[in-house]
Order: C-alpha cells, then structure tokens, then sequence
C-alpha cells in the first residue's frame, strides 16, 4: 500500500496496513507535549508488582519474572508511551523512527528490519514491537529475551487499553492509569466544548499524494467521528483495503470535501498550494474556503498522548469551517 511506500516512518498507518504497505514513510517534527514525562518521573512500583503477565488483545501473553530496567522500544507510538507514563529511566534503546520525544534514546536500530544481534548488543530484558518482522520475536527467544507485542488500536478504548498494558508490563500501573484519566477528561472537555456546525461537515485524509486515506473504522477516522465528521472514503473501503483504501482524484472530486487534512506535509512536502495546483482540485469547497488543514505527519499518524493535541487540531478546524456553514 502506497502510504508506506511512500516513506511514511512511524506508527498506525505502518502498523495498521502491516501486509498492505510495502515501505514505511519518514516522519519528523514534532512539538513539545505536556503529556510526555521524559526519561524522568517518580517510581511508583514495587517488588510485589511482580511477576506479571500481559496479554495483548489477539497477542501472545507474557510473563516478566522481576521490573524491566533495560527496555529497547522498536515501535515509535510506544516509545511516547513508556516515556509519558515515567518509564524513560528503563528505556534504553529506541528504533531510528522514534523521533519523540527528544529525550528518548534514539538508536540505528530497525523496527521494519530487525537486527537480533544489534539489539541484543543493549542486553534487554524486554523488547516492546508493534509486529514481527524477520522472525523478530524467535529470534530474541533463543536468547530468553521476552518480546511484548502490542497491537495496533481502532479506537480510542483500545489505545488506552495498550497505555495500561505497556503500564503493566513496566511497572508503571498507576501513571499509566493516571496517563488515561487525564487523556479521557481533556478529550471529553474537547468534543464537548468544539463548535456544532448547522449541517455535518465532509472531510478527505490524506495519508499520501497517490490518494491513499483513512477510513471511519480505523483509529484516526474514530477521531474524525468524535468531532461529528463525515468521511468522504467509507464508500470505498473493502475488505482488501481493510480501512486504507485509495481513492482517484475524481472521486475526491466529486465529493467536495468541507475539510481536508493533510498528514503528508513533513514526507512528502504536500501543502495548501500543492493541493490547490492539482487539476481541478482548486474548485474544491475546502480549497476555496482555505480549510486544507496540515497535521504533524507523526502526532497523527501514533496512538500515544499526544492524540490529544491532534483531536484539538481537529476541532479548531471545525469550528473555522463551522464559522462559515452555519
């Protein structure tokens, strides 16, 4: 699937579409988050926290005899979860596409192509994955390290579920359960206090210029959903799309968008002009009335803390374009 073939680095959509993208995308820029703890944080766990066992929905359970103290994270959204909940200390090594936040432990290491030996080098005593590639999970086996692979979420539920997980499996419970409290109020005071327009409002995602979008049962387009949002891209879901179809610019066309979002400004360099200097495009509702709306390439593409920050990007577009619909 093109978004990755693209270069699109990190998070849901290399997850997501995992046997429907070839490559993944480069994603960089971020700003700072107030969710995010760094590799500081107070320690809130004990021995008798210990030992524990995790199982990722659909995934394999696993049992940590003692507290992790040297994690290697191989999955960017999870690496902005286990230093947001104060689990930075533990973390000693992230993959090359975990780019936030600055603090963390950048490394050479490939999440998409693992080396074994090269992240056995940093003797951890858990590795945490969003899939398994190369025999990936095998090979740390034969060395008794323990792979924790978390799973990529459709909702925000599910996200939570995983921040609790990661929580779990770190000893970091409660901040995880506190990372989810706080998330779930900001959210809640967000979608209710964001602008109701008179009629609901269409938008188009774009994952990539080849077209390639979301749709409303993956965890972004569930985001879009809260915020009362139509998606122009569910009639064109399949099961071969599986949520990431791609649409043709006639079709685009012929919807005419209210909104456009676009999470391909840092990869692919597309921008308000770029769209509007496509053929036909600049007669598009969304164009015209300048709600061509650029996304941080990773905050929308990770289903870590900083979703928050990206559903209120949505809402301050809708309540722009909401200004002029009525």
């Amino acid at each position: 699937m093109s978004a990755r073939r693209r270069g699109k680095t990190t998070g849901f959509v290399a997850t997501l579409v995992t046997g429907l993208i070839a490559v993944v995308c480069a994603l960089t820029g971020c700003t700072n988050h107030h969710h995010t703890s760094g590799r500081s944080g107070s320690d809130q766990t004990s021995p008798a926290d210990f030992p524990a066992t995790v199982a990722p929905p659909g995934g394999q359970p696993v049992t940590l005899e003692k507290r992790p103290e040297k994690i290697v994270s191989l999955s960017p959204a999870d690496t902005e979860i286990l230093l947001a909940i104060g689990a930075g200390v533990q973390v000693v090594a992230v993959d090359r596409l975990s780019d936030y936040p600055a603090s963390a432990p950048h490394s050479t290491l490939d999440g998409t192509q693992p080396n074994i030996e090269a992240i056995a080098g940093y003797q951890p005593d858990l590795v945490i994955a969003s899939n398994d590639p190369g025999g990936l999970v095998s090979g740390l086996s034969r060395i008794k390290v323990p792979v924790l692979l978390t799973t990529a979420p459709n909702t925000l539920d599910t996200a939570y579920a995983e921040w609790s997980l990661i929580g779990k499996a770190t000893g970091h419970a409660t901040q995880a359960d506190g990372l989810v409290r706080r998330s779930k109020d900001e959210i809640a005071k967000i979608v209710h206090d964001a602008a109701k327009p008179g009629r609901t409002l269409s938008y188009y995602h774009e994952l990539d210029q080849t077209l390639y979008t979301v749709t409303s049962r993956t965890f972004i387009g569930n985001v879009y959903s809260l915020l009362g949002l139509r998606n122009i891209a569910d009639a064109a879901d399949s099961a071969s799309a599986n949520g990431y179809p791609q649409l043709s610019a006639e079709q685009v066309i012929k919807a005419n968008p209210d909104l456009i979002f676009l999470a391909d400004g840092t990869c692919c360099g597309q921008n308000a002009a770029t769209i509007g200097a496509r053929p036909g495009w600049s007669t598009l509702t969304a164009v015209r009335s300048g709600d061509v709306v650029m996304l941080d390439d990773a905050e929308s593409s990770r289903w870590g803390p900083r979703i928050v920050d990206l559903i209120r990007t949505v809402s301050d577009a809708v309540a722009k374009a909401a200004r002029r619909n009525g």
